[in-house]
């Protein structure tokens, strides 16, 4: 059990850290693509350089199933709920591991 104390749960709440700070870029930077940005701003590119490596797949699949039906981006909700989904897979793994 000191095992799991020192190493798994300082883990799992390091990737629960990062998993939230990645779900709120993905929010920021969704809002901030309503409003046509200046490509060439700092914050907008490192947003982008960050984001679409995620979004990517999301904005491939959207396009080959509803690309005629869906004119918006429903890339960012996709991620968003596959973060929430690994966090709460990840608290349940730390409710199972303190029991």
């Amino acid at each position: 059990m000191s095992f799991i104390r020192l190493f798994v749960f300082p883990l799992l709440a390091v990737l629960q850290l990062l998993l939230s700070l990645t779900m709120w870029v993905v929010i920021i930077q969704a809002l901030i693509s309503w409003v046509e940005p200046n490509p060439y701003n700092p914050i907008v590119r490192t947003l982008r350089i960050i984001t679409d490596p995620l979004l990517r797949p999301f904005r491939r699949l959207q396009w080959k199933l509803f690309h005629r039906t869906i004119p918006v981006d429903l890339s960012p909700i996709f991620v968003i709920l596959l973060i929430w989904a690994l966090k709460v897979f990840l608290s349940q793994l730390r409710f199972v591991l303190l029991t």
